[in-house]
């Protein structure tokens, strides 16, 4: 009969079907799993990042937006805030004391035409109006930012040196990794080369000619170079998550994409590129 023939050319190609694998992606595409901290002190850095996060209002963006729709005000609470993190440097009094002026002179028109409470004899108001927490960012503290998370993790001096300079901080964390590798508290790595986890340094120079790997950081210790970075707080799953100070003029938390094995995809090229990525070891 003719439709014999027929009938086996359909259960040949049925049964081809059922031999050939699915077309669904490697295993290996798949975004990596959630990571944990390395050590206990990073997770008390990620513990000490999120709570100040917390304290600035929970502010979470994704990618790598320009600005906010709108800037906090220099409350007490958060002006005291920035003044802690200043106080975990060693340039921090010198910088207070110019911030604690400029509050002093900009407040004085307020607390001369405040009522007075007629028990204290003190003015009700001592806040000057709508005055934002951006009126401190000169200069910038987003190394002091960290040096302050760090402290507040219990890392000791040794481990790291606290700075208002990004890139003074981490020429001793480089010393430290060249001179015992074995033992440094934070290894360098290359952004293309390594997934990181949380409690993990994320280091992007802000150079006019940025440096194109950690490696050419240790041919000028020294030099000033305008840079930042920030802690990242949690990663996996197609995704990390940073903290940072003075991002957008607050302590922002941002999420970034990463590729299938956890890397960090680079910014947009009109944003300072991620050269470093510091392996946090304790």
């Amino acid at each position: 009969m003719r439709w014999l023939p027929l009938l086996t050319v359909l259960l040949l190609l049925l049964l081809t079907a059922c031999a050939t694998p699915p077309s669904s992606s490697d295993s290996s595409e798949a975004p990596a799993a959630a990571l944990e901290p390395a050590g206990p002190g990073a997770t008390r850095l990620v513990a000490a990042a999120e709570r100040e996060w917390r304290e600035w209002g929970s502010i979470m963006v994704d990618g790598w937006p320009v600005a906010l729709e709108r800037t906090p005000d220099a409350t007490p609470e958060l002006f005291d805030r920035l003044m802690s993190y200043w106080a975990s440097t060693p340039e921090g009094p010198e910088v207070i004391t110019d911030h604690l002026h400029y509050r002093d002179t900009i407040m004085a028109p307020e607390i001369s035409t405040a009522s007075l409470d007629p028990v204290s004899g003190l003015p009700f108001q001592l806040v000057a109006a709508n005055v934002a927490i951006s009126a401190y960012n000169h200069p910038a503290w987003s190394a002091a930012f960290i040096s302050h998370a760090m402290g507040a993790a219990g890392m000791p001096r040794y481990d790291f040196d606290p700075s208002a300079s990004h890139a003074l901080y981490i020429d001793r964390m480089l010393e430290s990794a060249m001179m015992n590798p074995e033992s440094a508290a934070f290894r360098p790595h290359s952004p293309a080369d390594y997934a990181p986890r949380p409690g993990d340094l994320i280091c992007a120079d802000r150079s006019a000619y940025p440096l194109p790997n950690w490696q050419a950081r240790t041919a000028e210790p020294g030099r000033f170079r305008p840079m930042h970075c920030d802690i990242v707080v949690r990663a996996g799953g197609g995704s990390l998550e940073m903290i940072g100070g003075n991002v957008l003029d607050v302590v922002l938390r941002r999420r970034i994409p990463t590729d299938a094995q956890g890397r960090a995809q680079q910014p947009p090229l009109d944003r300072p590129p991620y050269f470093a990525i510091f392996e946090n070891r304790r």
